[in-house]
């Protein structure tokens, strides 16, 4: 165990969410999205998996190490319901409240399924979900986290 790390990113999750850079996407779906077929696609090639667990509880443990990114209007998507794109389910309304309660400052853009699909195989990972209900599918855009500048090692001569 490690302090502060949620207990379900495990190891391989940890790293792709580490090796990934600003403007990198990542998937979170459900047991019903093509997750093997698309993320050999992506540019990591393997599922990750977090299993047993719906999708809002992998993207809260997921928001609790990863930074949204604020340099777009939209760096974070939900799949729209096949013909009622307004409708939210359940894992989409239980995703939106995870997002608003990770403190970050964006609301889910909503992205038709064959859109999704196509965005999600340009992405940087897949991770699967236990998630059985539908429509538990999201990406991410990660941001960055600047340090603040305070000075040392500029070079700078005092």
């Amino acid at each position: 165990m490690l302090k502060n790390i949620d207990p379900l990113l495990n190891a391989d999750v940890l790293f792709a969410l580490q090796s990934m850079g600003h403007g990198d996407e990542l998937v979170i779906c459900d047991a019903h999205f093509p997750a093997d077929s698309i993320a050999r696609q992506t540019v990591l090639g393997k599922l990750l998996r977090i299993d047993g667990v719906p999708a809002a509880r992998v993207v809260k443990a997921v928001l609790s190490v990863l930074p949204l990114d604020t340099f777009v209007d939209a760096p974070a998507f939900r799949m729209e319901v096949v013909g009622a794109p307004q409708t939210l389910p359940g894992p989409q309304k239980e995703a939106i409240r995870e997002l608003e309660a990770s403190g970050e400052k964006a609301s889910f853009t909503p992205l038709e399924r064959m859109a999704f699909y196509e965005r999600a195989k340009q992405a940087y990972c897949v991770i699967a979900s236990g998630e059985m209900r539908g429509y538990g599918c999201f990406i991410f855009k990660k941001g960055v986290l600047l340090a603040p500048d305070t000075g040392a090692g500029t070079g700078a001569s005092q």
